[in-house]
């Protein structure tokens, strides 16, 4: 087990002090009006980290506090691994990002579109073209997700029992099979649309090295980065670091809730969310990325993979906002663009809190957090265990932030 620790003073990595005492507690405020159990937050300037938080409680009903080895689930920041493993296997040759993906997945040969209609009248066409790996990297292949609640085949998802992304006791192959008989909701490469995705690349993953996920995962990820605390499921020694998974009330509390299966090897590996991590493992994967694949003289990926991945990859330069299914076109997604499971700022002077253009990252649905500022060397990770209704922290954490960079 390694800790995360703080390695420079703020002031010498360019923050500063007086704008992260804001931001350490605003956030503080948030646990001590009950809306966040606790909560670690990390910034790091040319791979150094400058400013180190940890407050509040991992398990409230336990008292036990936020450590700086605490795990916690880090569901949809599993993705950028899932990309990472992909391009591994793109650089050697065992996949191209323009393959279809049939030639790794049979199931989904000849994939047909919405075209009108709902329940037992929904019409479909033939699609116009195969969906393509990079279409599965960049959510817009047209799949969905059932709790989305607003297209007829978000319905489909639901009724094929995949309201939460997996049918019950299926495993990835069983389950990227049901994925393959739903209907898309447009046609590959025309449309953004967060979806199921990087359960399916999961499944490509497999098929194309031979292995489960998570020994892919374990052998050619994080066992080469050091990430010794990162994995599908804990260890017997690791349970008392796990943070608790609470969910936010009506009444804007928090509560206990269920959380994905991690205290023995879940039958479902899911390459969309299924990680716990810890923030010094999450650090060496940001690091990683920031350095053009390469950490401690371990070398991933070459910095040009690295760079296609963290670029916007949406067609013409297009945004999230302007591209996106309906769901997705709120303002929140303005100055955003895509890259293969990342986030892209793309028009700074567009989005909703501030952020330096090329910055990329992605978030977890507990409320999670990640982003890398190449331009300014800048790292930052938020950790907590929340699944929120209404509360929104991440426009305002990096609002913050942004105060906190003196240069």
């Amino acid at each position: 087990m390694a800790r995360l620790r703080q390695e420079v003073d703020p002031d010498e990595a360019g923050l500063d002090v007086g704008a992260l005492d804001r931001l350490d507690r605003h956030m503080a405020d948030h646990v001590d009006a009950g809306r966040l159990p606790g909560f670690l937050v990390a910034l790091s300037r040319g791979g150094r980290v400058a400013h180190l938080t940890t407050y509040g409680l991992r398990d409230v009903a336990a008292g036990l506090p936020v450590e700086v080895d605490t795990l916690w689930r880090i569901y949809s920041m599993t993705k950028p691994v899932t990309a990472v493993a992909v391009l591994l296997l793109a650089e050697e040759g065992g996949l191209s990002l323009d393959d279809p993906v049939d030639r790794h997945l049979p199931a989904f040969a000849g994939p047909v579109v919405y075209e009108s209609g709902s329940g037992a009248e929904l019409r479909t066409r033939p699609a116009a073209g195969p969906v393509l790996i990079r279409h599965l990297l960049t959510h817009t292949a047209g799949l969905t997700f059932g709790f989305y609640h607003r297209h007829p085949v978000d319905a489909l998802y639901r009724a094929s029992g995949l309201e939460y992304s997996v049918p019950p006791g299926a495993d990835l192959a069983e389950t990227v099979e049901v994925y393959a008989r739903m209907p898309l909701q447009f046609d590959p490469g025309t449309q953004w649309n967060y979806s199921v995705a990087s359960n399916v690349l999961g499944r490509v993953i497999e098929v194309v090295s031979g292995q489960p996920l998570d020994a892919f995962f374990a052998e050619r990820i994080l066992r080469p980065l050091g990430m010794a605390d990162t994995g599908f499921h804990i260890e017997p020694g690791q349970a008392g670091r796990l943070a608790e998974l609470y969910g936010e009330t009506d009444e804007g509390g928090i509560t206990p809730v269920p959380g994905l299966p991690v205290h023995g090897r879940p039958r479902f590996l899911s390459g969309s969310g299924g990680l716990v991590s810890s923030a010094h493992d999450f650090h060496r994967f940001m690091e990683m990325l920031r350095r053009g694949g390469e950490l401690d003289g371990v070398r991933l990926l070459s910095a040009a993979t690295v760079a296609e991945m963290t670029r916007n990859q949406l067609p013409g330069d297009a945004g999230l906002r302007s591209f996106g299914a309906p769901v997705h076109q709120e303002p929140g997604n303005d100055g955003l663009g895509f890259g293969f499971n990342v986030s892209v700022v793309t028009d700074p002077s567009r989005t909703l809190s501030p952020a330096g253009l090329g910055t990329y990252g992605w978030t977890g649905v507990a409320t999670t957090a990640f982003w890398v500022d190449p331009a300014r060397e800048l790292t930052v990770q938020f950790m907590t265990q929340v699944r929120p209704k209404t509360l929104k922290i991440f426009p305002e954490l990096r609002r913050l932030v942004h105060e906190a960079l003196a240069d």
